[in-house]
């Protein structure tokens, strides 16, 4: 993640009744994640989402109607999805041959425009916009049109979630969607310090991008040699081949591959061999596919030369000297390179000044002298923003001169706040109207990849449509996500959010709070206990703590995804522990209320006993920079109830 130096290191769907697993049936929360219209919930939220009456049932023969103009990763999704879901053969025709079969369901995929297309749209518009699309489901017909292949793809995507199974038949509620997205890029930045994902783990990444419309992935995984430290040397044919596969599989699900290189540290940039190394570097990736580039520049001394021939070239050291010389560079790329070369978005970069909203030489130089094509990274106003509003996102357009590309330091868990945690609040405090302000939002998300999928699609979800985007749904829904759509995983994992909410900053204070519904759930308890009814405390609290011991054994029940759980394996096995702790106490003080202190006291030392030995577990191995340390689950909330509870024993 981009760092300063010298500093250390709805429809509300979580209600009280729905986290605790004895409150709601799986039938009944499954019901609760749908909205009033009772059409399923669709993430991201459409721009335009209503009913059209009749369902769409999946026949066991489906017919899905396509041309020469047809995405074919649209279609192949779509293929796959039907035969996941009832259809035992999939006949593939063109528009002018399709089968005069009945009783058949027949889906109707390509660009839009085509006249049957525009028929079984029945109105339903599809957005001039890029990567719009019009689904329109009704009866024994499906049509699903695209702006351009991108559209096609995720019209398919929200159909997959109208899917809904009745009895032992599959269907396509009966919806229309005329959606595009709110902001050009959606994303993610894998830019953080320590163990890099690896070449397995992102290319599951890019699929979990096309599921949720994201699609912006930058490669620039700060401890990968060849990215920062051996910037000017070619990738190995090994690691060549390993990228080359991950832009296809970016390409299958029309995620933009950005390739960074990150220069700064050693770069002289006067000396015409660097520049020509680093073209270089950027020539072998687009051989490979790539036709996104961004050159970041963070994180570097720019009170200091790399070599004296910029001195001659620039003067002493400064941020206005630093500012021309990165302009310098990063012109001529884009008009060298990047302008020279067929399909090649405009060239990327992280200023050095990347998180703030101080008008400085450097932002007024780099202001008057970048070339207007380039796109500029903004942080927010601090390397972690505790939010980002619209007028911050207008100051800073004004500082760069253009509309700023956000790479928000959410949910990255490498530096020393963060240490022991993952990060599963929801992602929030982005004000909704920032698609007006911004180009786009990458999330730079945490060392363990799967973990890291609960706020990544939240960013996803805001970035194509801010004005409507509900945090705590969206929360909900990346979570039911990981657990494959079973409630009763589902749920497990909301409680296991919640205990692993807490956001820290730089500072002191974080941005989002620790266990909100654990928090309002012990001061509940203590309510009831203090007001003399101590029944009533322990009857509401036991059947949720017991819950919380519950939930790592569901969680790896085989729901959820494979790659959750072994990210997440520290704090579950921690969580088992608390959580047995938690029921423990709870019924000492049951004991205690009742007249049995002797009872009361063994049960406090058994939970003594295993808070102790929650206390012991260790992430081992690491992935991240802050080593083998403690888990850290609900700290500051669960510890210190249970710190009062065994208090109230004496």
């Amino acid at each position: 993640m981009p760092r300063r130096r010298h500093r250390s290191t709805s429809a509300c769907l979580l209600t009280a009744t729905a986290l605790a697993l004895t409150a709601l049936t799986p039938a009944q929360a499954g019901q609760a994640a749908q909205p009033p219209d009772r059409l399923p919930r669709v993430t991201p939220e459409p721009q335009s989402l209503r009913p059209t009456g009749a369902d769409a049932r999946v026949t066991r023969r489906v017919t899905v109607v396509a041309d020469d103009r047809t995405d074919p990763a649209a279609l192949r999704r779509l293929v796959r999805e039907l035969e996941d879901h009832g259809a035992a053969r999939v006949d593939v025709a063109a528009p002018d041959a399709v089968p005069r079969a009945t009783g058949r369901l027949t889906v109707r995929l390509g660009a839009a425009g085509r006249p049957d297309l525009t028929r079984a749209l029945a109105g339903t518009a599809v957005p001039d916009r890029a990567e719009g699309y019009a689904l329109r489901a009704d009866g024994a017909s499906v049509a699903l049109a695209g702006a351009d292949a991108t559209g096609q793809f995720y019209a398919v995507q929200s159909l997959r979630q109208l899917l809904q199974r009745t009895g032992t038949t599959w269907r396509i509620a009966g919806a229309a969607i005329s959606d595009f997205p709110a902001m050009p890029l959606r994303g993610t930045v894998e830019g953080f310090y320590g163990t890099p994902w690896t070449h397995a783990e992102r290319l599951d990444q890019m699929d979990f991008y096309g599921d949720v419309k994201a699609n912006t992935y930058i490669y620039a995984p700060k401890d990968d040699p060849y990215h920062r430290d051996k910037w000017r040397e070619p990738y190995p044919e090994d690691k060549a081949a390993e990228l080359g596969e991950l832009v296809e599989r970016a390409d299958a699900n029309h995620v933009r591959f950005t390739f960074a290189v990150s220069p700064g540290t050693s770069i002289c940039y006067s000396d015409p061999d660097h520049v020509q190394d680093l073209t270089a570097k950027l020539q072998a990736l687009y051989d490979l596919g790539t036709r996104s580039f961004s050159i970041p520049l963070d994180d570097i001394n720019y009170t200091a030369w790399n070599c004296e021939a910029d001195r001659a070239a620039y003067g002493e050291p400064g941020r206005a000297s630093a500012a021309r010389a990165q302009s310098d560079l990063l012109n001529h790329l884009q008009r060298t390179f990047v302008a020279t070369h067929e399909g090649t978005r405009p060239l990327q970069t992280v200023p050095t000044e990347y998180g703030d909203l101080t008008d400085t030489a450097y932002k007024q130089t780099l202001r008057d002298a970048l070339d207007p094509e380039a796109e500029v990274m903004w942080t927010g106003t601090d390397v972690v923003p505790p939010e980002i509003t619209n007028d911050q996102a207008e100051a800073a357009s004004a500082l760069f001169g253009r509309k700023v590309f956000v790479w928000d330091n959410y949910p990255v868990n490498d530096f020393g706040n963060t240490s022991g945690r993952l990060l599963l609040a929801p992602y929030d405090r982005r004000e909704p109207g920032l698609s007006d302000h911004l180009t786009g939002i990458v999330a730079n998300p945490m060392n363990q990849p799967y973990a890291g999928k609960v706020a990544v699609l939240g960013a996803a979800a805001f970035s194509w449509n801010d004005t409507a985007y509900d945090a705590k749904a969206t929360w909900h829904a990346a979570l039911s996500y990981l657990a494959d759509g079973d409630p009763r995983a589902t749920k497990a994992l909301l409680l296991f959010a919640d205990l692993n909410h807490l956001a820290p900053t730089f500072g002191d204070t974080p941005w989002q709070p620790q266990a909100p519904e654990l928090s309002r759930r012990t001061a509940a308890f203590w309510q009831s206990w203090d007001a003399g009814d101590e029944a009533k405390a322990v009857r509401t609290l036991r059947p949720y703590a017991d819950a919380l011991a519950q939930a790592p054994a569901t969680i790896r029940s085989g729901k959820v995804q494979p790659g959750f759980v072994t990210d997440a394996a520290p704090w579950l096995d921690a969580t088992a522990l608390w959580g047995r702790a938690t029921v423990t106490m709870t019924d000492a003080l049951d004991a205690w209320h009742r007249g049995d202190q002797d009872r009361a006291r063994e049960l406090a030392e058994e939970s003594r006993d295993l808070q102790d030995q929650a206390r012991a577990v260790r992430v081992d191995p690491p992935r991240n920079s802050w080593g083998k340390v403690q888990p850290k689950i609900a700290d500051g909330v669960l510890d210190t109830f249970l710190t009062e509870a065994a208090a109230r024993l004496t």
